[in-house]
């Protein structure tokens, strides 16, 4: 299943430390044909080093990194190509930059899950940035795009390949999988 390159779309797989952004991202965009960018390597130096003294990030923090992820999916799509990016997008603001800079040809995937299941999963994890004292402080700034346009919600209580289903099923309902 591949994008159709006459309308190249850019897709963010998003939700908060520990949802599995980059895992489903991965395998969505390799079901898609899409080009898939980490977006937590385009934090700026600064905001790694925050991150990994517990520090969290304010908006102010955050505007140079969505600006960059805003760039990074502009010119994939004036070149005519689709990105696939994952990015925690925690509040509307942010996704409406994104979506700005997108020209508006932006879907997000939103993977939700109990803080339960989110901290026995960053818990588990080796060699992140992010600790698991930060989930605390995503989750009370997380604003949840229910009811937002082109946004699909997947929970991530399920397999890799069965949040990546759940994802391309919803995707199908937009037109884009």
């Amino acid at each position: 299943m591949s994008q159709d390159r006459a309308s190249p779309f850019a897709l963010i797989v998003m939700g908060v430390s520990g949802s599995g952004k980059t895992s489903v991202a991965e395998a969505l965009a390799a079901k898609l044909g899409l080009d898939f960018v980490e977006g937590d390597v385009l934090h700026p130096a600064a905001n790694v080093e925050k991150m990994l003294k517990g520090i969290p990030l304010t908006d102010e923090d955050r505007m140079p990194w969505l600006d960059i992820i805003g760039e990074t999916m502009k010119a994939k799509l004036d070149r005519g190509e689709g990105i696939l990016v994952s990015c925690s997008a925690l509040k509307r603001s942010y996704r409406d930059r994104l979506r700005a800079a997108a020209g508006g040809k932006l879907i997000f995937v939103y993977l939700h899950g109990s803080k339960e299941l989110l901290t026995a999963r960053m818990g588990a994890r080796k060699g992140h940035f992010m600790p698991l004292s930060l989930l605390e402080s995503q989750l009370a700034t997380l604003e949840v795009p229910t009811g937002e346009p082109g946004v699909v919600t997947v929970d991530i209580g399920d397999t890799i390949e069965g949040i990546v289903g759940a994802a391309l099923h919803d995707l199908s309902a937009l037109g884009v999988a």
